[in-house]
């Protein structure tokens, strides 16, 4: 077993596990070289069983960008977003940022804003239901 890392580079890890299970149909880590880290195995594991939840979650707080348009990249962004902000096991703002962090990081601009505005419609309807 690997020692701990950050949360930040655990959801890195998880973000790259979901992206190849995405793509590919494989099971998780069976591309990843070495051991991940354990939170990022469990978050993985947890966004993936559930991924056609989070899925829809998403599309109905963006008709105009629904999961199945989005990007492989950007919608496990927005999947782990979504996972976070459902599951509270960090404020929402942390959950927004770290999305945002990740999908500026791997992706671009453009797409951090379009994760910004999906999970900050999320993080709003949570807050008025």
């Amino acid at each position: 077993m690997s020692p701990p890392v950050g949360r930040r580079t655990g959801r890195r890890q998880a973000l790259f596990l979901l992206y190849q299970w995405d793509l590919t149909g494989q099971a998780l880590a069976s591309l990843f070289e070495g051991e991940p880290d354990e939170f990022a195995r469990a978050l993985a594991d947890a966004v993936a069983s559930r991924a056609p939840e989070l899925d829809d979650r998403i599309t109905r707080s963006s008709p105009d960008w629904p999961a199945d348009r989005l990007g492989t990249l950007e919608r496990n962004v927005l999947r782990i977003g979504v996972y976070e902000l459902e599951e509270g096991t960090v404020p929402h703002e942390v959950a927004i940022n770290e999305a945002v962090v990740l999908a500026k990081r791997y992706a671009s601009e453009d797409a951090a804003r379009l994760v910004n505005g999906i999970l900050g419609r999320i993080a709003r309807e949570d807050e008025a239901a």
